[in-house]
């Protein structure tokens, strides 16, 4: 039981890194500012995040949850991101599509971040009690998702349109 302790904190360390790291990408895609090293980590630990959390259970052959549809469509995302920018080097339509598919998996991070503070910080599970296995609902879970899907709508389209890399070595 211990190595799954281990586990989940090692997941949530490197998800909250990835989180880190992709907010100062996105930020950097608003300016259209290339950041390769940062990119890098911020794309592989984002591919860390979603894979570790297909190895901690219930596995997904015991159960399959929700967690893992969102962490299997993170996965795709990320393969295209990482094929627009280091194979297709961002030309033409790869540059749109790499911003789309590399936001939209930190949004999928940020969102799965939002359910599991609702679930482990006492404060918030007050504002939005949920009843296992369901995940947080009702209101105040509800509003705070919302602003944060809006805001990453506003990003990415911003993104979309200010991105425009001199180079990307």
């Amino acid at each position: 039981m211990r190595h799954v302790t281990t586990l989940v904190l090692v997941h949530v360390i490197i998800s909250l890194i990835a989180i880190v790291a992709g907010v100062l990408v996105m930020f950097g895609l608003l300016g259209s500012r290339a950041m390769p090293g940062l990119t890098a980590i911020f794309l592989v630990l984002t591919i860390l995040t979603s894979a570790t959390g297909f190895v901690i259970p219930p596995l997904v052959t015991e159960k399959l949850l929700p967690s893992h549809i969102i962490g299997g469509l993170s996965l795709v995302l990320l393969a295209i991101a990482c094929i627009a920018l280091y194979a297709m080097q961002l030309k033409g339509a790869w540059r749109p599509i790499y911003v789309v598919t590399a936001m939209v998996s930190l949004y999928l991070n940020v969102f799965v971040l939002v359910i599991q503070s609702f679930l482990k910080v006492p404060a918030l599970q007050a504002l939005a009690p949920a009843v296992p296995p369901n995940p947080p609902s009702g209101p105040v879970f509800a509003a705070v998702q919302g602003i944060v899907l809006v805001f990453f709508a506003v990003v990415i389209i911003g993104a979309w349109r200010r991105f425009r890399p001199v180079t990307f070595a």
